[in-house]
């Protein structure tokens, strides 16, 4: 099989959240702790962090691992979902898993995947926990996929573990709480582990403090213990917070003997884009007239970044917007501006919301805009309105944005 064919051939698996949803979520480790025996556990053969949260944890991994390789550390990253290529969600010190590596991965377990019924996400860990262990990696950042406790990432027994925030959101397979979602999030604590919260909550403080106490393992709370004034190259406003998250994720490195240095860290942190190849996170596509994409879609999220867009100087704000059909619109709509110019479309995915119903429920709220048979004709369209003085953003889904970067 070609490269193309082999990730056809993952895709085509059995259900895939990103793909399909809630039919894809498997509430069991099984598969995963039968995968790492026959590879014979890669997870056990390097360092780790693992980052769990909300919203936050991809650009937290980000900037860890940045940093990390400013301080001359060999870093392996693994974070989900792409938006371009598969193997943007495996790479060492920037730098993708080589097309062979996948192939050959593939082609050597096939049959196991089969017989076993693995699904995509189960194989894709194994893929990147093999991959580090052969490449020898110093210590790898690892994002949970979804929840915590029965993602299957959890198996790895890390430095440290990392939860940035917690908010409503995959709340079919995590909970209509944020108390239950934080006991699925923090599931990713271990025994005697530190333990490194980006933001401290009233409803999930209690949570973490009791699963931290039961694992007998040290708690910090990043946004009360650190007074930061460093910035990152990730310009949206909500870095604000994980910058935090991750300077005290840097702090407890430091005091298990991890050589980090001042000039690392702020290194690290002004050349995150440089050195992870992260997009999608208040990217800025173009000036005059400026077009800015961000993958934020759940109502956290949304909240910091449309704040960040209404600070924005422009006549007529224009927004192309798509998103997947189990997004809870209600919860986000009072978030999204009325004074804005609004091309609906569908993203490319099974998925994907019906640009007509994403219209007429706009419609119905008082929103003005018009339906587009893709994300690419609702940009052009955009690209074509915008007068230099305007501003174009594009959002509302992942998907969406993978379509235009």
């Amino acid at each position: 099989m070609t490269y193309q064919d082999t990730v056809n051939w993952m895709f085509a698996q059995l259900p895939m959240y990103q793909q399909q949803g809630k039919k894809a979520f498997k509430k069991d480790l099984s598969n995963t702790l039968v995968l790492a025996k026959h590879l014979k556990n890669p997870e056990t053969k390097f360092k780790s962090i693992h980052v769990a949260g909300t919203n936050g944890k991809g650009s937290t991994s980000h900037m860890l691992a940045s940093v990390l390789q400013k301080a001359g550390y060999t870093v392996g990253l693994y974070t989900s979902p792409h938006l371009k290529d598969f193997r943007e969600r495996i790479k060492i010190n920037g730098k993708e898993v080589s097309k062979q590596f996948v192939m050959g991965f593939i082609k050597r377990n096939k049959a196991f995947f089969e017989s076993q019924k693995l699904s995509f996400f189960e194989m894709t860990v194994g893929m990147a926990f093999e991959y580090f262990q052969k490449q020898k990696v110093d210590i790898a950042i690892i994002e949970v996929g979804l929840g915590g406790r029965l993602d299957s990432t959890n198996i790895i027994s890390p430095e440290v573990s990392v939860i940035t925030n917690i908010g409503l959101d995959h709340t079919q397979f995590l909970g209509n709480t944020l108390e239950a979602i934080a006991e699925e999030k923090g599931g990713i604590i271990k025994r005697r582990t530190p333990v490194v919260v980006g933001e401290t909550q009233e409803e999930t403080k209690p949570i973490f403090n009791r699963l931290a106490s039961k694992a007998d393992s040290k708690i910090y709370y990043a946004d009360a213990l650190i007074n930061n004034t460093l910035k990152s190259d990730l310009k949206g406003s909500y870095q604000t917070k994980n910058i935090k998250t991750v300077l005290q994720t840097i702090k407890v490195l430091q005091d298990q003997n991890w050589c980090i240095s001042t000039s690392n860290i702020e290194n690290g942190l002004l050349q995150v884009v440089k050195n992870t190849g992260l997009k999608g996170r208040w990217q800025i596509l173009q000036e005059n007239p400026k077009v800015i994409c961000d993958t934020a879609h759940n109502q956290e999220g949304l909240t910091y970044v449309m704040k960040q867009l209404q600070e924005e100087t422009f006549n007529t704000l224009h927004i192309v917007f798509g998103v997947v059909n189990d997004k809870d619109l209600d919860s986000i709509i009072d978030l999204l501006p009325k004074n804005a110019t609004y091309y609906f479309c569908k993203p490319n995915i099974p998925r994907g919301l019906d640009a007509e119903a994403l219209f007429n429920y706009f419609k119905g709220k008082n929103y003005v805009g018009a339906i587009y048979n893709s994300v690419n004709e609702a940009y052009k369209q955009a690209l074509i309105e915008v007068e230099k003085e305007d501003v174009i953003y594009v959002g509302g889904s992942t998907f969406v944005v993978a379509e235009i970067i």
